[in-house]
């Protein structure tokens, strides 16, 4: 048991003793059921806490291979084994490295077409802050890459004197950085931490020679990492299994290439054009069109507008850069209903801002999961967002958007359940889609996030405990006159329904609080709810001061007793500070 002193008056100390962490009851009843048992750690282990064979393997070969918790000789396998203490029990629960409360590993089916997965996304990702004035870099490349962000978005620009090419975002006052020098940092760290492919999407304003250019260090850069696909359309997507560490392209393919491929079908003896691209045409309409009736028409205008119908964009532009594009973009022309068909013989990625994708959910949310089903949909932030901020990516994810694109630089919530999000398939980028997402019935019928659905789970949390901040923290980081009054906030982050946030009591006065509350949630849609937990310390005549957050994929959490590291707001985990927990699904 440790002592704080802490000063007030000027002149007078005050003195608050802090007990060390001690097992909450639930962990004493658990460690006097097996108490007497020798093989009792590893039973625990597969039965209370519901650990795989293999898991259980895991976790005691790294208790054997010299992991320093002081309880390593508590988990061999010797008939001969010593009892382990509570203390040391307890201190096997209390370790995330030991006790995680989600998977590490990767675990989902990994060759199912692209087009079945959810992907980390990045938007405008060499940006180092706001969108209008920021310095464009690769150091927030690095960082999205390290974060295990899998889809890196480059804005492509002639350099001032037009003979190479610059990354910025057009049309604002942000500095540039040369697109050369992104691409080396990227090829440098595209599998740092996940093998799967890297997808990087161009938005290209470049004249022709440019492209060229562009076609030439990609080539030159990536080498064999640089996934070339096959001439022909694609019907459908590979896998990502199939393209382990390899980069692939993604942009609007230039429309010279589909007469390239017409002049050579004709001189074949065919000149069915109805087989090549056609997404390079996919362009935004105006708001101001006559033809728009304001309903079934796509109006908004947006920094990401194609230029492609520049003449100066539609001229030699040589063939070796169309070559490079893996999946083919475009953007919405006319109707929103022949923007969202399925073409049966090939695939191709469709970009909705989201206020244009709230739209068509609302009046075209079946076709929205139609056409992801089979084909790419991206969603970016609209342009209003200059100060980096994100939106609820919700909507996206469960109309099936595939590439939801999120600012990296704005560390509010939306990024902070995004990154919880992909902390799932063990942080590898992707996510498989639920079943109900990629299912269409006899009658074409689909999943309908507004339906009312009835409860599939419920999932009972309790918050036992939580310590670290002492270690990581000052003695006055949160209050100056004396300990800590620390709360937790512990909800739902999923479909309306599943949606709710609720917290514990304030505990005074305490570096090592404990709780010991349970709570109970109701989810409707489970396989796309996160758990969402913050602990604050209370102010009573300020704004309450954050203590450390997690979100974690409800659908990934590992029954029993567990240890949650929390992270910082920017999402950096931290060295001490966690929370005991328990997980139980009813």
């Amino acid at each position: 048991m440790g002592s704080y002193a802490y000063k007030y008056c000027m002149c007078f100390t005050r003195k608050f003793r802090s007990p060390d962490a001690q097992p909450p009851p639930d962990v004493r009843a658990a460690h006097l059921s097996f108490a007497s048992d020798a093989h009792a750690l590893r039973r625990f282990v597969a039965g209370v806490q519901g650990e795989s064979p293999a898991d259980v393997d895991r976790i005691l070969a790294m208790l054997s291979g010299g992991h320093s918790h002081g309880i390593a000789r508590l988990v061999t396998r010797s008939p001969a084994a010593s009892t382990p203490t509570l203390e040391d029990f307890f201190a096997f629960l209390f370790s995330p490295d030991l006790n995680p409360p989600i998977a590490h590993q990767v675990h989902q089916d990994m060759s199912a077409p692209f087009s079945h997965y959810f992907v980390f996304t990045g938007h405008n990702s060499y940006l180092t802050g706001n969108q209008l004035n920021s310095d464009s870099s690769d150091v927030p490349i690095v960082k999205a890459l390290q974060r295990g962000v899998r889809v890196i978005e480059l804005d492509m620009w002639p350099n001032p004197s037009k003979d190479n090419v610059d990354i910025l975002h057009g049309g604002t006052l942000t500095a540039p950085v040369e697109m050369i020098k992104c691409l080396k940092s990227i090829k440098e760290y595209a599998f740092c931490a996940s093998n799967y492919p890297l997808v990087i999407t161009l938005e290209d304003h470049l004249t022709s020679d440019l492209q060229a250019k562009v076609a030439t260090m990609l080539t030159e850069t990536f080498g064999d990492l640089l996934f070339v696909p096959n001439p022909d359309p694609m019907k459908e997507f590979p896998s990502p299994a199939s393209l382990m560490k390899r980069i692939i392209i993604s942009t609007k393919p230039p429309q010279e290439y589909k007469e390239f491929l017409k002049a050579e079908n004709n001189r074949s003896g065919s000149g069915n054009i109805a087989e090549l691209p056609d997404q390079g045409s996919l362009r935004r309409i105006d708001s101001n069109a006559d033809e728009s009736d304001g309903k079934d028409e796509l109006d908004e205008q947006d920094e990401e507008d194609s230029d492609e119908d520049d003449p100066k964009f539609q001229q030699d532009t040589a063939c070796e850069y169309r070559k490079l594009i893996t999946i083919q973009a475009g953007k919405p022309k006319g109707h929103l209903r022949d923007a969202l068909k399925v073409d049966p013989d090939k695939v191709r990625r469709l970009s909705l801002s989201e206020t244009q994708l709230a739209k068509a959910t609302i009046s075209h949310g079946a076709e929205v999961i139609r056409f992801t089903q089979k084909n790419i949909l991206r969603v970016y932030p609209k342009g209003t967002r200059v100060n980096s901020s994100n939106y609820d990516p919700m909507n996206a994810w469960t109309h099936g958007a595939q590439m939801v694109a999120f600012n990296m630089q704005g560390h509010d919530k939306a990024l902070r359940l995004m990154q919880g999000f992909f902390r799932a398939n063990g942080g590898c980028g992707y996510v498989k889609k639920p079943d109900f997402l990629l299912r269409t019935g006899p009658n074409g019928e689909v999943f309908d996030p507004k339906a009312s659905l009835p409860v599939k789970k419920t999932l009972k949390v309790k918050v036992y405990m939580g310590d670290g901040w002492r270690m990581d923290f000052s003695k006055t980081h949160f209050d100056a006159f004396s300990p800590p009054d620390f709360y937790t906030r512990v909800g739902i982050a999923g479909v309306k329904a599943d949606s709710v946030m609720k917290k514990t009591r304030v505990i005074e006065d305490q570096w090592v609080p404990m709780w010991d509350e349970e709570f109970t949630f109701l989810l409707t849609v489970p396989e796309l709810a996160l758990l969402r937990v913050e602990v604050q310390e209370y102010d009573m005549s300020e704004k309450h001061d954050f203590g450390g957050q997690t979100v974690l994929p409800v659908w990934e959490l590992k029954q029993g007793i567990r240890a949650v590291p929390l992270h910082d707001r920017k999402g950096v985990r931290y060295k001490s500070v966690r929370l005991l927990m328990r997980f139980d699904f009813v």
